[in-house]
């Protein structure tokens, strides 16, 4: 996305960064060519890292480096319990994401860092630095929002004042700073697509800061903002589709990975998709979706934007089949006009409307319109020449920015430009674009920053960051969304008016309050409304303008497989000799254990304290887990009454410590003791003490 990007500089940068991993891969090391779209390249990628453990590098990748600005300066932590320093941070690789949440490349860039923080767990800590462009951004309960939406678990700043953005130089969004184990600042990238880079990068400043001793490899644990979501029948609901003909509604309950399908007074009808995260074709139960929005339904055919697996997926509502058009499951990565259906690879597809026989795309990663003929083996660029702005013409040279939503009036169809809080319309049989509400066709790309909460005509009217909208008889129903209301625009005048909606995030019904609404259907005279932070659906009663809550009467969230809840044991093979313990049998028993920290620590009564006991013997069965409390400066087990007979046993324990307790970096520790029982009857005895020295950690 651009912002006041120096391109020049930004070339300079990255040519810095690979300047940088050759002279260390010149070291000796071998240059490994990563490909993170096959598992095989993965594999190797971690076998390439125990070889660099074996043989570390002897030469800093970026000597000399200044001290890295501090990350003072921001409204709010999000995803952690408290504000994180460098110092914080001290011995880890430490890389800041400067994003904001509205930015389409800014979402591509999530899943490099997922998988980055997957690969590298105890060497590298991702800070997200949340730097604004729309008014509703800076808001931190709408960053809140977003993080959990975009399913994120590392720390957040609301960097809502740019201060952090301008104590970095940051230019443009993404961009992505490097910060070695001993605090200092390595460069900035910025753009999407540098998984491979990055990763070879922090392959090798570990490699050195771990030969060096400067690399802190302990574990580290975050409050994220996810824990507070209850569950809920539909989570961040996208988009909508109403079928009037058959009396059905389609949801796409995208957080939930579904699609939902009810009758128009609220009885489910079918859930479509496992709920877990995936691309599997197959039938309603095991097919799988990644977030997905836009639907368009020919004949008893549901086509669905499945976004974030960039595909097109093809529902076959007689046979209850899913089945994928288009896209190769992987994200396109350059812009390309177009080929076969299965070979080409998508860009965040995001919204679909048919006309005569033709699929409508909103493809919101290039920012264009592409199409399928249905039948047909092809899809390509319709619309756009790929450059994010509001620019009019030809088809072909015209600009959008973030094409998010799309409706249709005969050979005509409107989309939104998110970006650039614009209202398009696109004529099939002129083969051309326009402009009837926001700003276009501004010098340098201004309309992309021209936005507000205005209502008027054509060019005069602002709107924020507008993700939905429906055609109705001579008027277009907008989801203003980052205004929180509905507004409507008459296609004779283009006057834009505020229809519902305070401008205020809220979940009221009177008055009508939204929260980012997303998604519109409308049959007879009721609209239907995603309020997608809310995660609900509105009804509208156009007649009167009343709004009610449609539920679908026995939806349920999905049940996802669970977790290993062992996964806390301690890694080390080493376990800690604990003396002999006499307790009596039938009592439950009390352990405290009373660890020794680092200065300035302290035990976190947030980070979550887990323990098990196990028999030690070939068995290897668990007498007894739970969760653990803090009390003072120790931890307190309660363990059940032991019916177990005397023998060794492994206690396991996992906790946190913090910096003063409450600090928004905790570090976590797990430990296993060898622990002797002899369990008496006629005992009294029922409690155990246990020491633990942190205090170089």
């Amino acid at each position: 996305m651009p912002g006041k990007q120096a391109f020049l500089k930004q070339f300079y940068l990255l040519t810095v960064l690979l300047v940088a991993w050759m002279t260390v891969c010149e070291s000796g090391l071998s240059a490994v060519q990563a490909d993170e779209k096959s598992p095989a390249p993965a594999k190797k990628q971690t076998e390439e890292k125990t070889d660099t453990e074996a043989a570390p590098v002897t030469k800093n990748p970026f000597p000399n480096r200044p001290p890295a600005p501090s990350l003072d300066g921001g409204t709010e932590w999000l995803n952690t319990s408290g504000e994180i320093t460098l110092k914080d941070l001290r011995g880890k690789v430490v890389l800041i994401d400067f994003w904001t949440y509205c930015c389409i490349n800014c979402m591509h860039v999530l899943p490099d860092l997922a998988y980055l923080e997957k690969k590298y767990p105890n060497e590298l800590v991702v800070i997200g630095c949340h730097s604004a462009k729309f008014d509703n951004e800076k808001e931190t309960d709408n960053i809140r929002r977003a993080i959990q939406r975009y399913e994120i678990k590392h720390p957040v700043i609301n960097d809502s004042n740019m201060t952090v953005w301008r104590k970095y130089g940051v230019r443009a969004w993404p961009s992505m700073v490097l910060i070695d184990p001993e605090g200092n600042y390595c460069g900035h990238i910025s753009g999407e697509g540098n998984r491979e880079l990055l990763d070879k990068v922090l392959e090798q400043v570990i490699a050195y800061h771990r030969a060096k001793g400067t690399l802190d490899e302990t574990p580290v644990h975050f409050e994220l903002e996810s824990a507070k979501l209850k569950p809920t029948p539909l989570k961040f609901p996208g988009k909508l589709l109403a079928d009037e003909a058959h009396n059905r509604l389609f949801i796409s309950d995208s957080n939930h990975n579904r699609i939902v399908v009810s009758s128009l007074d609220g009885k489910l009808l079918d859930v479509i998709g496992s709920g877990q995260i995936g691309n599997q074709d197959g039938d309603y139960k095991t097919a799988a979706f990644d977030h997905p929005q836009g639907m368009a339904l020919v004949g008893n055919t549901l086509y669905v934007a499945d976004t974030e697996n960039h595909l097109i997926r093809k529902i076959d509502l007689d046979q209850k089949q899913v089945s994928t058009l288009a896209g190769t499951g992987e994200q396109a990565r350059t812009r390309k006009p177009g080929g076969k259906l299965r070979t080409t690879a998508l860009n965040s597809p995001w919204a679909l409307a048919e006309i005569d026989g033709t699929l409508y795309i909103c493809m919101a990663g290039p920012h264009q319109i592409w199409s399928h003929k249905l039948g047909s083996d092809e899809i390509g660029v319709y619309a756009g020449s790929g450059r994010e702005d509001i620019t009019n013409g030809p088809l072909d040279t015209s600009a959008f920015a973030q094409t998010s939503g799309i409706a249709v009036d005969g050979d005509i169809f409107y989309v939104v430009d998110s970006e650039g809080s614009a209202v398009r319309k696109v004529d099939t049989k002129q083969g051309t674009v326009s402009t009837i509400a926001g700003t276009s066709d501004l010098e340098r790309g201004r309309s992309l920053f021209e936005f507000g909460d205005k209502d008027g005509v054509g060019d005069k009217a602002r709107l924020q960051h507008p993700l939905g909208v429906l055609f109705d008889n001579g008027r277009l129903f907008i989801a203003d969304t980052y205004n929180h209301k509905l507004k409507t625009i008459d296609l004779k005048t283009n006057e834009v008016k505020t229809f519902l909606g305070t401008g205020k995030d809220g979940k009221s019904l009177k008055p009508a309050e939204f929260s980012e609404p997303s998604g519109l259907a409308k049959v007879g005279n009721r609209l239907f409304v995603a309020d997608t932070n809310n995660h609900r659906i509105c009804v509208v009663n156009l007649d009167n303008d009343q709004v009610g809550e449609f539920k679908v009467q026995g939806l349920t969230p999905p049940e996802l497989p669970k977790t290993s809840g062992d996964s806390f044991a301690a890694t080390s093979a080493a376990a800690l000799n604990a003396s002999a313990q006499t307790v009596a049998a039938g009592k439950p028993i009390k352990v405290t254990v009373t660890p020794k920290l680092p200065t300035d620590y302290k035990l976190s009564p947030l980070a979550p304290i887990k323990f098990s006991l196990k028999a030690a013997d070939a068995s290897g069965k668990t007498v007894a887990s739970g969760k653990g409390t803090v009390k003072g400066d120790q931890l307190v087990l309660e363990l059940p009454a032991l019916d177990a007979t005397s023998g060794t046993y492994l206690l396991n324990l996992r906790f946190g410590y913090c910096r003063d307790g409450v600090g928004g970096l905790c570090k976590q520790h797990s430990t296993q003791w060898k622990l002797p029982l002899q369990i008496q009857q006629a005992g009294k005895n029922s409690q155990i003490s246990l020491s633990l020295d942190l205090s170089q950690d």
